[in-house]
């Protein structure tokens, strides 16, 4: 028997046991989590029964009885479909490129999908680790993409046919005033947020006017009034296009937001990192963008993503407007006497396509949170 052997078997010690098997792996958990108290194994039980009680015939209805061929009505409704109480999908197949498109062009489209092919070929470039050339990337995305995309879905150049924005509509138009909105919010925001924070009256007076105002009003007021009232005090033959005043609204009502949540990230920095950085001889500028601003940012990481969330689904509002979104579309298609009474299809995948988008980006918001953390986490 080796030293090692005879320290751990002398006498009065005892080998380490395993833990119990009830502590851990998936029976660890299930006592832990889900009856760990009475009132949580009457919370699980009644979670079980409600998922039990929705779940199947959710499933039944989507899937199993479902028509899913065909871009009539006819399917759902022949002998072999009548039977059938579930959804009738063929609503999806016979609208499908109305809600990605809106009513730009059949033979244009191309144009629509090589622009949302560069910009998400970009932003995964971006984001995903390992890939080189990533400032080029940064630049070609937000310096020449914006003329790129802009002459791809308008056109009049190069040879490219125009398509007005009142042909714009679907998850297109979706895309376009959220990924516009959040690109500009976030730089404004910051600036509103240093601006709060500013030692000059006037600078301050002015930032906190405009996000106190901004916060007190609802996106739809905004809407209307840079749609309807802003033409009105604009000269005689001087106007802008619907499109835009739609997506500079949607811009500064989401930078009010994100200047209350970059403001609470630059609160949470302690100030010995600003005195530290002036120790240093930094300046504001550099202070702020080489010490301050990447760890408030950091911070404030969750309350960005859910402004972004939040924008992504307020997109909804330009209905309202006169402007066709992606619910917009799937609320204009169910009006037809063809498809009358298939709303609760149309609805749904205009939900499923909302929760793909928006749970992407909480995903990745998680996993950003956990490559940035850097041990403060308790």
């Amino acid at each position: 028997m080796t030293a090692t052997e005879q320290e751990r078997y002398a006498p009065g010690t005892h080998p380490s046991l395993p833990p119990p098997a009830a502590t851990t792996g998936v029976i660890g958990w299930m006592r832990a989590n889900l009856f760990s108290s009475p009132l949580n194994v009457l919370l699980t039980v009644l979670s079980v029964g409600i998922l039990v009680y929705i779940i199947p015939p959710l499933i039944e209805w989507a899937f199993l009885d479902a028509t899913w061929l065909g871009t009539t009505r006819e399917p759902c409704n022949t002998a072999e479909g009548a039977d059938k109480e579930g959804a009738c999908w063929t609503i999806v197949n016979a609208r499908f490129a109305q809600y990605m498109y809106g009513f730009y062009p059949a033979d244009e489209r191309w144009r629509v999908n090589l622009a949302f092919l560069l910009l998400f070929g970009s932003i995964f470039a971006l984001l995903l680790d390992g890939v080189p050339y990533k400032k080029w990337i940064a630049v070609f995305l937000f310096v020449i993409y914006p003329f790129v995309g802009f002459a791809l879905f308008y056109g009049g150049m190069f040879g490219l046919e125009e398509v007005e924005t009142r042909l714009w509509g679907g998850l297109m138009l979706t895309l376009i005033i959220a990924t516009v909105g959040i690109v500009t919010s976030v730089p404004f925001g910051i600036l509103l947020a240093l601006g709060r924070r500013s030692d000059l009256p006037i600078i301050r007076m002015m930032c906190v006017t405009f996000i106190e105002f901004v916060r007190a009003v609802p996106l739809i007021t905004v809407l209307f009034m840079s749609s309807v009232m802003l033409p009105l005090f604009l000269p005689v033959g001087v106007n802008f296009d619907k499109l835009m005043r739609a997506v500079v609204g949607f811009a500064l009502f989401a930078a009010a937001y994100m200047a209350e949540v970059v403001r609470g990230g630059l609160q949470a920095i302690p100030r010995g990192q600003y005195e530290g950085a002036k120790a240093l001889g930094l300046g504001y500028w550099k202070m702020m963008g080489l010490i301050v601003l990447p760890q408030a940012l950091r911070i404030v990481i969750p309350g960005m993503v859910n402004t972004f969330i939040g924008l992504f689904k307020d997109t909804s509002l330009v209905l309202i407007i006169g402007l066709y979104d992606l619910l917009g579309i799937v609320q204009a298609s169910t009006h037809d006497a063809q498809w009358r009474g298939l709303a609760k299809e149309a609805y749904a995948f205009a939900a499923a396509t909302y929760f793909v988008f928006c749970f992407a980006m909480s995903r990745y918001s998680m996993y950003l949170e956990r490559k940035l953390h850097t041990g403060h986490k308790r």
